[in-house]
């Protein structure tokens, strides 16, 4: 599809009809619609459009403050129904922050060909970027639209978290600013911490009470419970930090050690924070369903070389590759979601950043710290119970929750009611250093 060249016009012109004739033909393809253009905000549930928000002059269709100028794509929503597979599910609607970024450039083109939520789920994306992106995402939604994914109902962009999140089933939220030189650790925590209040709120408002949130910026184990400190409308439970990119590096490396394909290593988890202190858990990994310990017997490489540099990966990519991950961090969300919409192997777990509330291995209630999850497909997980915890495992887990204890500590004010302007982030000075350099 391509975008309709619309003049400006004042708020409330239309331009064109609605065109009942754009249905969807039973094989799931699109028939040219007929454009209408309104810079009219969008009300809370409307269905239907593909919303890009112009960068329109002060005066001209919106006011110098109001972001929700759009150029809208209005089509008969019953003839979709009518006319789409009757094998699909119900559509659903994903949001994602900071969908302009390298990330999301690689993620949704996933989501909206169909390889992460499954070949028969519709979605609507919601695209969610600042100011300074809005050209860039209307560069994004065309992309998309020229892709001509039958999945791909609906392309909504904008700059405002409670339009974009508006009856969310799923909030990836990727959006962060990365740490750069010379940044103190509390300035990252008091610059993200911000934004995820405000993204927390936001969720809290507007999205679906069952919404699935998983948080990816960085620090993201404590943006997550930042977030979550502020939407109580919806389940703890419902809130995620990424470590399956941690999980996939670990599974890669054994592989490799151990000579065999990446899917015969099994049982990796990631214990901890998402940073230099997390702990890869060789212990109860498996390779071909044999003890990695069995398979690779070299246990001071697993120790002493393995271990670091799983928890140093981000940083030497940032140094070799002149930027953060994009494309493996994609990947592993992609992977996240289909572990949570996709049952569990038997025997088998994956890794996800949860809140420790009740956890049965002794880390201290209120963190969010990665685990070892499994689900049942429905996008809940539990804990994995039973897993050996020797001593030397012990030690480093016990230390990634002391990190995320202090990291809570900085940011205390951001997970309780204070307003924003109400206090200063202060870091011990003596904190040790693990946040990853810049990684996203």
């Amino acid at each position: 599809m391509r975008l309709a060249n619309v003049a400006p016009v004042a708020r409330g012109a239309r331009v064109g009809s609605s065109d009942p004739t754009r249905a969807v033909a039973a094989n799931g393809t699109r028939a040219p619609p007929r454009r209408t253009a309104s810079f009219d905000p969008p009300g809370r549930g409307e269905r239907g459009r593909t919303v890009v928000r112009r960068n329109t002059p002060a005066g001209v269709g919106r006011k110098a403050d109001d972001p929700l100028g759009v150029f809208r794509l209005e089509y008969d929503v019953s003839q979709d129904e009518k006319h789409r597979p009757k094998t699909w599910k119900p559509t659903i609607t994903v949001a994602v922050s900071g969908a302009a970024g390298q990330i999301s450039n690689h993620l949704l083109f996933k989501i909206a060909s169909g390889s992460v939520f499954g070949a028969d789920q519709p979605v609507i994306l919601r695209l969610l970027g600042s100011e300074r992106s809005r050209t860039a995402l209307e560069g994004v939604s065309m992309e998309l639209e020229d892709c001509l994914f039958p999945l791909l109902r609906e392309v909504d962009i904008g700059i405002d978290a409670r339009t974009v999140f508006a009856g969310a089933d799923w909030a990836l939220l990727i959006g962060a600013k990365p740490r750069g030189p010379g940044m103190e650790r509390g300035d990252l925590l008091e610059m993200n911490g911000k934004i995820f209040v405000e993204q927390g709120k936001a969720l809290n408002d507007v999205a679906k009470p069952t919404c699935k949130v998983i948080v990816v910026g960085n620090p993201c184990n404590t943006n997550a419970l930042i977030a979550l400190s502020h939407a109580p409308n919806l389940d703890p439970k419902n809130f995620h930090a990424l470590t399956k990119l941690d999980e996939n590096r670990a599974k890669c490396q054994l592989a490799i050690k151990a000579g065999v394909f990446y899917e015969t290593v099994t049982n990796v988890a990631i214990w901890g924070n998402h940073s230099t202190t997390q702990v890869p858990d060789f212990v109860n990994a498996k390779i071909d369903g044999k003890k990695a310990t069995d398979v690779i017997t070299d246990r001071d490489w697993l120790e002493s070389d393995f271990t670091p540099a799983i928890q140093t990966r981000g940083g030497l990519l940032i140094k070799k590759w002149g930027r953060s991950s994009a494309a493996s961090t994609a990947v592993s969300i992609a992977d996240h979601i289909r572990n949570l919409v996709n049952p569990t192997a038997p025997g088998d777990f994956f890794s996800s950043a949860v809140l420790s509330n009740g956890n049965p291995y002794g880390i201290p209630d209120g963190l969010c710290y990665s685990f070892p999850c499994r689900s049942k497909g429905d996008g809940s997980y539990e804990i994995v119970q039973g897993l050996e915890i020797n001593d030397w495992l012990r030690e480093r887990m016990d230390k990634s929750a002391e990190e995320l204890m202090n990291e809570k500590g900085c940011v205390g004010p951001l997970c309780g009611s204070a307003h924003l302007d109400e206090f200063d982030i202060q870091c011990p000075v003596d904190l040790d250093d693990t946040l990853l350099p810049g990684e996203m």
